[in-house]
């Protein structure tokens, strides 16, 4: 699921901001972006996230701007120096003439912490985690939302998905006396005008009927799709639990297009209804993957 949030923090060294964001993802797949002083954090920040989220891509971004020393060792000579070097250097291989600028040489990061940077403190380390508390918090009431609006998406399909099968049950009914006639054709066709024995006609009409019986699909698929409904109104992980169902609505579907061949017009018609029938599966599976 998609998501944004963004957690600013002030210390007594500085300016903590801590953003996540997030994609579709079939999984949980973590990816951080933080000052290296602050690698040692990324285990309690990912144990952190874990608890919180089930699935997406998320992009965790910490940035820590430390504030000014007041004395004269807030400026870091040895990188205004490197800064002025490389400056001349380039401007002397492309034949560049121009001064440097100072005021963007100040903004270049560190160039006005104390020199060598020290390890963040506990009162940092703390803050951190507060920020990526309340990040996730944020995340989270931003997914929620989304998560109601497509879970609202799928009842609606899973509703068209049941009127689908009560239009195919309706069809269904009149299955026999289409049988019949198609099998009385084709045994007028081969037989050349002999006569036919109403028994034996009977008896072929209700093995084909019976071959092509898509009762028991109708009531799977029926019952899958109210499934989902109820998948949606519980708690806990969703998303993994409805793609397993999809996968067996989508079968049942599938039986049902196999079966739907000796009908004539009636055969098309529920061909038609089947398909429309995957169509709103897929499209309920295409939203599952954006759920937890």
């Amino acid at each position: 699921m998609t998501g944004f949030a963004r957690v600013r923090k002030i210390v007594g060294q500085g300016e903590i901001v801590v953003s996540l964001k997030s994609v579709n993802h079939r999984g949980l797949d973590l990816h951080f972006h933080m000052p290296p002083e602050m690698d040692a954090l990324e285990g309690d920040l990912r144990n952190l996230l874990k608890n919180g989220l089930a699935r997406g891509h998320v992009q965790v971004q910490v940035s820590f701007a430390r504030t000014a020393a007041a004395d004269s060792n807030a400026l870091n000579r040895p990188l205004l120096d490197a800064y002025m070097q490389a400056f001349r250097e380039a401007a002397e291989i492309y034949r560049i003439e121009g001064c440097p600028d100072l005021n963007a040489a100040l903004r270049v990061p560190g160039m006005l912490g104390v020199g060598g940077q020290e390890e963040i403190g506990v009162e940092v380390a703390r803050a951190v985690a507060d920020a990526a508390a309340e990040a996730l918090a944020a995340l989270n009431v931003f997914r929620e939302r989304e998560g109601a609006a497509i879970a609202a998406e799928m009842r609606q399909r899973g509703q068209t998905i049941c009127d689908l099968v009560a239009r195919m049950e309706e069809i269904r009914a009149g299955a026999a006396p289409a049988f019949h006639k198609r099998l009385q054709e084709k045994l007028a066709d081969l037989l050349h005008g002999a006569g036919i024995d109403p028994q034996r006609l009977a008896q072929e009409a209700a093995l084909m009927a019976d071959r092509s019986d898509i009762a028991e699909e109708m009531v799977r698929l029926r019952t899958h799709a109210g499934h989902v409904d109820t998948m949606l109104a519980g708690d806990g992980e969703v998303g993994k639990r409805l793609d397993f169902l999809l996968q067996e609505m989508n079968r049942e579907a599938n039986t049902t297009l196999s079966k739907t061949g000796g009908l004539g017009d009636l055969g098309l018609t529920m061909t038609e209804l089947a398909l429309a029938a995957k169509s709103e599966i897929d499209k309920i599976r295409e939203q599952a993957l954006n759920l937890e």
